[in-house]
């Protein structure tokens, strides 16, 4: 991996030589299972003897043809480059080599259904891997346009950014699919995917009267599953209300929608051609929260046409801007534009929750980030790129009027089609339809790191009157700026059970102390809500009687966003070890079950697992887990039949549960003998509670092939691994080991699903020894792995349920000592800041 780099200065110099205007690029998909034969033929000007490269990572090349001559692939071609020397003002190169497929989820990735046998293509090109496919100079500003031709099977759909044309026979049960040249584009969004797709097709009319074709595409043996009229009505809503939002007709000729396996991100935004991961295919009973997730998806990968698509950062750091801005707008399009009304709560549980998190990581970084290799793109695409971006671009929405920021964008779109930009280019349009100056703006929020914490400091006379109301905002030494803000600030009192707002006002917080004194005067509230509404990107924190109100009575708050806000402001604080875990988890357990915001009842629960695991104190770990488990358990009996709630609870039960009452729950909801109304065993929960039987000892091996040989399917063979990887011998865990650092030889998603296993240890015992074997290998599994596949292994093989002084003194060791490589140094950092943390929270928990 690390030969295969590009740093900026390079792209920089590349740019400077050479433009692109076009790629003719032959795929021959029919010559085997491990190589393809890719031709690219790519034209270009460049200053008159110049020397440069182009990207083709290939297993084999057979010619490279510049300007008619023949060059010896031996002595310019390394694997990764081609090395090109004294160009012509005008140039034409043709390249023709094998390259190899892939299974981590990179460049051309083939998968076989164990169902059926059948193979799958797609390709994944961001940030670097088009490469992978045909040579390419690998850079978001090199645009040009692509002319795709593939010969596959027959009886294969092949899908491209172009509408897909009628093959034409090749003889041999194979024919070939040549492609309208595409609009001008970068290499990453450019894609190609093949195989027997099951394809559903619709249609719909653009802003400007053309009829756009749409596509939803899935595997033949997961298309019973697939709920394409709900995919287009999705589809529908957000191209009305993009196109009518951007002043700006949808940019390209059809709009496909593609659910691949194995597929490493939620989506990509391939120009017409979207790819989508197969967890959005429902076998099974999901979430509330995983429904409305996928519509936010949908919206998120449609925004990038224009966003990204039509109009294309220089360099990737402004990758955020890409990245904020879909997120931001998709949110947006969700709650106005479909059913899924509260998503603005859900963006305060989960993407609010993520930046926050990731903004106190030791590895924080401002948004407008210094992005010097590729080595550093992969790593931001992190909690910074998207969810603190789009924070703060909902901030700056608030600051400067939705109507004026959407004009700005238009405009930005109209000056830019076709075209790359910087983060300069989106702020002169917006200072222009605001009249603001967005300089000082820019500054405070783009170029500096860290979040401030804002708490009230309240005085009040004998008769609970305010008689002071003071805001006061930190930062932390690393990061000592300090912010304004837009907020405001909710009184709710309880009122016939319920906490309900009675008082609001909204103002600017600068400096350290803010008075606020239009609320002398006022009786003090049951409970003090600092950022309501969450216009800011501030943590908070809750007064001490705010607090007490909160444990005792979250659930009382009728609007869900203020729950969020709320749900967030405790556990934030429990992170800090300032509120002890032990609270919180009577928060959550004393709350959750009227919480009808299904993203944010998965965001308190995942929470309240991670504390009773990690935050508790360890001499109350098991009481605590037992507790939950309990309490889940009776959550789970008394919810409604059938309801979002009782699988929620449910499912988090099955995690949870340890004591051999517990246990026999779970053992007689998987063998039918317990039964919770409405409550539907489905193939996913079978899993989940076979796992939960499998990480305590009550099942094993034979209980594990047996389910596989039921479900004998991708999803089958992913749960299978992790269950294996969860029995708790210490055999169990060697092979899980062995099975990944040894070989490299697993797809990418049983690598992750063996991770997880792995990581299930209720016996600190079975993970000890890892934490040297971690080390010995962290590095090689760096160097000879692609990234993707790396950092799955460096998280996932990290022994952080330990969140021991060993492993972190252990992990403090090697970092000492391996200064290079900064990504690979980055992750690492990372896992110790988690375990760093869990040890300050079971320091509060003891005292």
């Amino acid at each position: 991996m690390p030969g295969e780099n590009l740093t900026r200065d390079e792209a920089r110099e590349r740019a400077s030589l050479i433009t692109t205007s076009s790629y003719d690029i032959s795929l021959d998909l029919t010559t085997g299972p491990e190589t393809f034969l890719s031709t690219t033929t790519v034209r270009f000007t460049a200053t008159a003897g110049a020397s440069t490269f182009i990207d083709a990572i290939t297993k084999t090349v057979h010619s490279v043809t510049l300007n008619g001559s023949s060059l010896d692939p031996a002595a310019v071609s390394d694997g990764v480059r081609i090395q090109l020397d004294d160009l012509l003002a005008e140039n034409e190169l043709t390249v023709v080599s094998d390259a190899l497929y892939t299974n981590t989820g990179e460049g051309l990735h083939r998968f076989v259904d164990p169902v059926d046998g059948e193979v799958y293509l797609y390709s994944q090109f961001e940030v670097p891997d088009s490469r992978r496919v045909f040579a390419v100079f690998e850079q978001p500003d090199l645009k040009a346009t692509f002319t795709f031709t593939v010969t596959a099977p027959s009886r294969w759909q092949v899908v491209s950014n172009s509408p897909t044309p009628t093959p034409v026979e090749s003889g041999e049960g194979t024919s070939t699919w040549s492609f309208e040249p595409t609009p001008i584009l970068s290499s990453y969004v450019t894609a190609i995917v093949a195989g027997p797709y099951v394809v559903e097709r619709s249609e719909l009319t653009s802003s400007d009267g053309r009829t756009i074709p749409l596509g939803v595409f899935s595997r033949a043996s997961l298309s019973q599953y697939m709920d394409a009229d709900y995919v287009f009505e999705k589809t529908r809503q957000g191209f009305e209300f993009y196109e009518k939002a951007f002043d700006y007709p949808y940019p390209f000729a059809k709009y496909d929608q593609l659910f691949v396996p194995e597929f490493n991100a939620g989506a990509m935004e391939n120009a017409g051609a979207v790819t989508f991961t197969e967890a959005y295919v429902f076998r099974s009973k999901v979430t509330d929260a995983q429904r409305e997730r996928r519509v936010v998806t949908i919206l998120h990968e449609l925004a990038h046409m224009w966003f990204g698509d039509l109009v294309t950062m220089k360099w990737w750091n402004d990758l955020w801007l890409n990245e904020s801005f879909a997120e931001y707008i998709s949110t947006l399009a969700t709650a106005e534009a479909t059913e899924w009304h509260g998503a603005w709560a859900t963006f305060a549980s989960t993407e609010k929750s993520w930046a926050y998190r990731q903004d106190q990581l030791p590895s924080t970084h401002p948004i407008f980030a210094s992005i010097n290799d590729l080595d550093d793109v992969q790593v931001n695409f992190d909690g910074i790129t998207y969810a603190k971006g789009a924070s703060v671009l909902k901030q700056l929405v608030a600051w400067v009027g939705q109507e004026q920021f959407l004009a700005g964008v238009s405009h930005y779109f109209k000056k830019h089609q076709y075209s790359n930009t910087e983060l300069g280019d989106l702020l002169l349009e917006l200072e222009h339809t605001s009249g603001r100056d967005l300089s000082e703006w820019s500054e405070a929020w783009l170029e500096t790191a860290g979040v401030n914490t804002l708490r009230p400091v309240i005085e009040t006379d004998s008769d609970g009157v305010i008689s002071s109301f003071v805001i006061e905002q930190t930062a932390v030494e690393a990061y000592p700026t300090i912010r304004p803000h837009r907020l405001a600030i909710g009184f709710y009192n309880l009122h016939e059970g319920a906490l309900i707002r009675n008082h609001r006002v909204e103002l600017d917080v600068a400096g350290t102390s803010t008075t606020v004194e239009e609320l002398v005067g006022l009786t003090r509230p049951d409970l003090v809500l600092l950022n309501d509404d969450d216009l800011a990107y501030t943590k908070i924190r809750l007064d001490e009687q705010s607090l007490s109100t909160a444990i005792a009575h979250l659930a009382a708050i009728e609007d869900g966003l203020a729950r969020s806000i709320v749900w967030g402001s405790v556990w934030d604080a429990t992170r800090d070890a300032e509120t002890k875990p032990r609270d919180f988890v009577r928060l959550v357990l004393g709350n959750v079950a009227t919480e009808d915001e299904s993203t944010t009842l998965r965001t308190a629960l995942n929470q309240l697992v991670q504390t009773a695991n990690s935050y508790v104190a360890p001499e109350f770990q098991a009481q605590t887990l037992a507790s939950v488990a309990d309490e889940l358990w009776a959550l789970a009996r008394n919810a409604a039949p059938g309801s979002d709630e009782q699988f929620q609870f449910a499912r988090f039960f099955a995690a949870t549960a340890r004591t051999e009452e517990t246990l026999a729950h779970v053992a007689g909801l998987l063998d039918g003998s317990i039964v919770l109304e409405g409550l539907t065993i489905d193939t996913d929960l079978t899993w989940d509670l076979l796992t939960s039987l499998v990480a305590s000892g009550k099942a094993g091996a034979p209980e594990i092939d047996a389910a596989l040989a039921a479900d004998n399917t991708a999803t089958g063979a992913q749960s299978a691994a992790s269950a294996r990887a969860s029995i708790p011998t210490e055999e169990a865990k060697a092979a899980a080991w062995a099975s990944l650092v040894d070989t490299d030889s697993a797809s990418n998603l049983i690598v992750r699903a063996t991770t997880v296993g792995f990581q299930r240890a209720a016996d600190d015992h079975l993970l000890q020894p890892y934490i040297a074997k971690y080390f010995e290998v962290v590095k090689t599994l760096w160097e000879t792995r692609s990234y993707q596949i790396a950092a799955t292994l460096i998280t996932g093989l990290y022994p952080s349920g330990l969140a021991s002084a060993e492993l972190r003194d252990a992990t403090v060791a090697w970092l000492a000592t391996d200064p290079e490589p900064a990504a690979l140094r980055r992750l690492v950092v990372e896992n110790l800041a988690g375990v760093e943390r869990a040890l300050a929270a079971q320091a509060r928990d003891a005292d």
